[in-house]
């Protein structure tokens, strides 16, 4: 049951992460850390995702109420993730995915113009080396130094003035510990990530250079399984982010160009096997809203909810395939660059998909 069930689960809580809170792309996952290694004690993994959004606004009825389609544009998600068992209790693993992300493009010629062209891209890179020491069948604790790379392209409201970040990249850690129970396929892992400080040589209305020092979030991981009956595992996970530390001031502007709400993700699901090749899995995801509903143009939505049904066969005994797809329902929201309520973001959901090749060997 461990096995077959976990790889599926995990590709449900990670390769379509759309959802989640703040910037979050990949969820940061380290299950690729328990995953059983073949002869050699090792296993590899390649995941892809895309994401279609389906975003829209309206101008409020007293700026005229224009519609306002496509805000947000379609992004795809790659991962890959290592690991292999050494002796005496250690093992060690890699792990590369793109934890942060925007893609937020408005159209251009809008009237009013408040929100003509306003647009953010930002782009992510991660490579996290882990070790990982097995005090017995049941304790383990692990760390690591995690590498990142970011860099974006933000349109402001209000005039257009572009800010480009030029790329960085600056370094962090990772600490956590796990539970297990082998024989009911228990295990709860609590992961650490460290705040990290980015050094940014920025340009802003192509004409004021200057370094921007830019931090990302200290987060914390929560996962969780257990067997609930024969060839059925419950599943879940909760993360928090501190995202309220991530600031963009720009000398010409004067206040920050971001304005993200710390908050936490829940995930619930359940997998069950139903042969020795195939199961099945079923999840379901709360993404907590801000204070308010009072949000920047480049982030229009407040929290969400999802759920998401996906697949695994074990083709034989080293390859997995594993695919999934997820439904997001955005929390409504009103955009309102530097406090002033121009528009509204209603009804707005995307469509995720997933897949995963695991190979052990």
């Amino acid at each position: 049951m461990k096995n077959t069930l976990t790889a599926g689960a995990a590709l449900l809580l990670t390769t379509t992460a759309a959802h989640a809170v703040g910037l979050d792309r990949s969820a940061q996952s380290v299950s690729v850390l328990f995953e059983e290694g073949g002869e050699t004690g090792s296993y590899a993994e390649l995941s892809y995702g895309y994401v279609m959004p389906d975003i829209n606004a309206a101008y409020l009825d007293a700026l005229g109420g224009a519609e306002i389609d496509d805000v947000a544009e379609d992004f795809s998600q790659l991962g890959f993730g290592y690991k292999r068992d050494l002796d005496a209790g250690w093992s060690i693993a890699l792990i590369i995915d793109e934890p942060y992300g925007a893609n937020i493009q408005y159209p251009d010629g809008l009237v009013p113009a408040v929100l003509s062209d306003v647009s953010a891209e930002l782009d992510s890179l991660s490579v996290t080396a882990i070790g990982r020491y097995k005090f017995n069948e049941n304790f383990s604790a692990y760390a690591g130094p995690r590498a990142q790379r970011i860099e974006a392209s933000i349109v402001l409201p209000n005039g257009g003035t572009t800010v480009d970040l030029d790329e960085s990249t600056a370094y962090g850690y990772l600490v956590g510990a796990a539970y297990e129970r082998p024989e009911i396929a228990l295990r709860v892992a609590l992961t650490y990530f460290s705040e990290i400080e980015h050094t940014f040589d920025t340009t802003t209305a192509g004409v004021v250079e200057e370094e921007l020092d830019v931090k990302t979030p200290q987060a914390v991981n929560l996962d969780f399984q257990t067997g609930i009956a024969a060839d059925t595992l419950l599943f879940g996970s909760i993360r928090w982010a501190e995202y309220e530390v991530v600031e963009v001031i720009p000398t010409p502007v004067g206040v920050s160009i971001t304005d993200i709400d710390t908050g936490t993700s829940y995930s619930l699901g359940v997998g069950r096997r139903f042969s020795d090749q195939f199961s099945a899995s079923l999840v379901g995801t709360f993404d907590t809203e801000g204070d308010d509903d009072l949000v920047s143009p480049l982030g229009p939505t407040n929290g969400s909810y999802s759920v998401g049904v996906g697949g695994q066969y074990k083709v034989n005994d080293n390859v997995t395939l594993s695919g999934g797809v997820r439904y997001i329902n955005f929390g409504d929201a009103t955009i309102a660059p530097g406090g002033t309520e121009v528009a509204s973001a209603e009804d707005n959901s995307a469509i995720a998909v997933g897949f995963k090749v695991g190979y052990n060997f």
